[in-house]
């Protein structure tokens, strides 16, 4: 891919272009699925505070404060990439904004407060997505109540998730497979 943009598609900074490096295998989130993933998170967004786990382009963090996130937490692990995720977040002056440069799951940063929603859309040959979620639930990174966006080259099934995780939707797009799950811990009278 070429050194393009990409633009947010709702809230504050509607229609505000992000640049997109030519990095290997960065794909953002396209506008349509981008649409589909915030009206269902469209009652959770107000508030919440988020991690961008695979930032890339940044697309899905700015579109989550473009609408309301309170604070979002962006990791990418090429460095030229969190460069460039600095410079928007001065050009979109987005002072609720945290990114860093680690290799997810394993070098996260322990969250000064628990996460309410996670986007995952790690590169898909690299096979980390289920990994990440279960290094998020074990090490407790999660919100007591939790929506994970999930990016997949497959199906994801309920039986492939950490216990606490209920898959809610999910959809197709193109070669795309994209979910929203939902981390309930509450107490259910059984151990794990």
């Amino acid at each position: 891919m070429k050194q393009g943009q990409i633009r947010i598609i709702g809230g504050v900074w509607r229609g505000r272009k992000l640049s997109v490096p030519d990095v290997p295998n960065l794909r953002p989130t396209p506008d349509r699925v981008r649409e589909t993933l915030f009206n269902w998170l469209a009652p959770v967004i107000e508030g919440a505070y988020c991690l961008d786990a695979f930032a890339g382009s940044g697309v899905l963090g700015f579109e989550a404060l473009s609408r309301g996130a309170a604070h979002v937490v962006m990791v990418e692990q090429a460095s030229a990439v969190v460069t460039l995720l600095q410079k928007e977040v001065v050009k979109l002056q987005a002072l609720n904004t945290e990114i860093y440069c680690a290799k997810t799951p394993q070098q996260l940063r322990s969250p000064l407060k628990l996460f309410d929603i996670v986007f995952l859309d790690p590169p898909y040959q690299d096979n980390i997505l289920l990994p990440t979620c279960f290094y998020l639930e074990e090490q407790g990174f999660l919100a007591k109540e939790a929506y994970i966006y999930l990016e997949a080259k497959d199906l994801l099934q309920q039986n492939e998730l950490p216990a606490h995780w209920q898959l809610l939707k999910n959809k197709k797009a193109g070669q795309v497979f994209y979910h929203l799950a939902r981390r309930c811990c509450y107490t259910t009278g059984h151990s794990d």
